[in-house]
């Protein structure tokens, strides 16, 4: 099993390789990145040549890492809003071509929270959604995009160890 880093690293790899080769979705498009922590989708969307890429997160101490590796990059095609993803989809409804995310997975203390961030990215993108969720979420999932009216596809799956970094996990991946 791979370490979750060296994964999140593959799975990121394989997600925007997957957008930019197979459907043109990253090269000159206004991108966004939900919930953009310290900016590994943004980074990597800019660097295959995204028009730009606005990354959104709540956490300012994420932020200030992201504003730093943008720096570190040189990146000109990358810019940052502080905000609660849930509450924006109005000021952005249909601004993005694609919208890629790798979301809370909501647990008991943000139960839902991944389908909220779902929802606002399908308001935000004109083009393509791109998540990363849990396997175990798949029907979940499939069945909200046929609720939404929505086409799902699955275009890669990755098996790792996620390990515990919380005092309430408990179970095992």
């Amino acid at each position: 099993m791979l370490s979750s880093g060296v994964a999140f690293l593959l799975a990121t790899t394989c997600m925007l390789y997957t957008m930019h080769n197979t459907f043109s979705d990253i090269k000159n498009k206004l991108v966004a990145d939900l919930g953009c922590g310290c900016g590994v989708l943004s980074i990597g969307a800019a660097v295959l040549d995204a028009g730009l890429c606005v990354g959104f997160d709540i956490d300012s101490d994420a932020l200030d890492i992201f504003k730093g590796n943008v720096e570190e990059f040189e990146l000109p095609n990358i810019d940052m809003v502080q905000c609660d993803v849930c509450s924006v989809e109005s000021l952005y409804t249909k601004k993005f071509d694609t919208v890629i995310m790798n979301p809370p997975f909501g647990t008991k203390h943000n139960q839902g929270i991944d389908m909220q961030f779902l929802k606002t990215a399908l308001s935000m993108a004109r083009g393509a959604v791109y998540s990363l969720h849990k396997t175990s979420t798949r029907h979940h999932i499939q069945k909200k995009a046929s609720d939404w009216n929505v086409k799902m596809e699955v275009i890669a799956e990755l098996r790792y160890d996620l390990q515990a970094s919380y005092k309430f996990h408990k179970k095992k991946s």
